[in-house]
């Protein structure tokens, strides 16, 4: 017996794809049954020309759409390779350059001035340490983000050798009520400007360093060297940045310190959640830092960013 016909469109990763797209879908993993998954994910999204802003291919979240259609029993995918069959979040060994450091206690201008060092794209070097760094200490681990994402690595210019924090921001929450209401967007209007919105989703000060208002000074720096890095990677300019803190762990005074407007709770849904259904999920509270005047009506009003000719930059995988 065949697999059932995709008879509804489906939602995905920011994306609405219609029955004949997916049926679609459905005669490429058909007829291409013998490639590999990746290559079935990039062959998607060229079929279905979908990309980031940038015009790279969507070829992560297209292998992600795939695996949540082989769940629901409308496709079926190759096996994964034996190696692959219990694939987990993949964080790299430990290194001396992850190991912890002698105490920094000081000042904020023992420190000063700081730099803020984007981390490249990829899997080695540099992008390797910060995945290092944030699966050891950071208390939610390292995850690969879906859609678009920006790594930073927090050095001070008197010792750039020394590593002090590491920031960590990618795609908006796909749908955070308190958010939505503070902003006041349509539906329509929130799928076509979500992409002005970047959320802060790793934030860690290494445990070995104690430096009053660090955090809030880099949140600060944040504000101000985010949207030209994101606007050069994805060729969009962020308008919102927000973030989700845990109140049974934090408190969120360095969000508040650094002019962040706490929206409120959100009602305990995944982040990325597109059914509208409850997880389970502890509440969080949602801080949201505007990058310039009357961002609300400019998100109610904000264009679909459009596409460009792709930046040479190395592949996440």
């Amino acid at each position: 017996m065949g697999l059932p016909r995709i008879t509804y469109p489906i939602t995905f990763s920011g994306r609405t794809f219609s029955v004949e797209e997916l049926g679609l879908i459905q005669t490429l993993t058909r007829d291409c049954a013998g490639l590999p998954r990746t290559e079935l994910a990039y062959t998607l999204c060229e079929l279905l020309d979908w990309r980031r802003p940038t015009g790279k291919l969507k070829n992560h979240e297209g292998r992600l759409l795939l695996e949540a259609l082989e769940r629901k029993g409308f496709v079926a995918l190759p096996p994964l390779w034996a190696a692959q069959a219990h694939r987990g979040p993949r964080t790299p060994p430990r290194s001396a350059q992850g190991a912890p450091a002698s105490a920094l206690v000081g000042a904020l201008r023992a420190v000063a001035p700081l730099r803020l060092e984007l981390v490249p794209p990829g899997r080695t070097g540099p992008s390797r340490l910060w995945r290092e760094l944030i699966g050891r200490y950071h208390y939610l681990g390292e995850r690969v983000p879906v859609g678009a994402t920006l790594r930073y690595f927090v050095r001070s210019a008197r010792a750039p050798e020394q590593l002090l924090a590491c920031l960590g921001w990618s795609s908006a929450a796909w749908r955070i009520a308190v958010r939505d209401r503070w902003i006041g967007w349509s539906e329509t209007q929130r799928r076509q400007a979500l992409p002005y919105v970047v959320n802060n989703s790793r934030f860690l000060i290494l445990p070995w360093v104690h430096v009053p208002d660090l955090a809030s000074h880099l949140l600060a720096r944040c504000a101000r060297q985010l949207p030209v890095d994101w606007e050069t990677r994805y060729g969009v300019r962020p308008l919102l940045l927000e973030t989700l803190v845990d109140p049974a762990r934090f408190r969120g005074t360095c969000y508040r310190a650094a002019n962040w407007l706490c929206l409120g709770p959100t009602v305990g849904r995944g982040r990325m959640d597109r059914a509208n259904v409850l997880t389970g999920a502890a509440p969080k509270l949602l801080y949201v830092y505007p990058l310039g005047r009357a961002v609300q009506q400019r998100l109610c009003t904000a264009p679909a960013p459009a596409p460009r000719v792709a930046l040479a930059e190395p592949s996440d995988g």
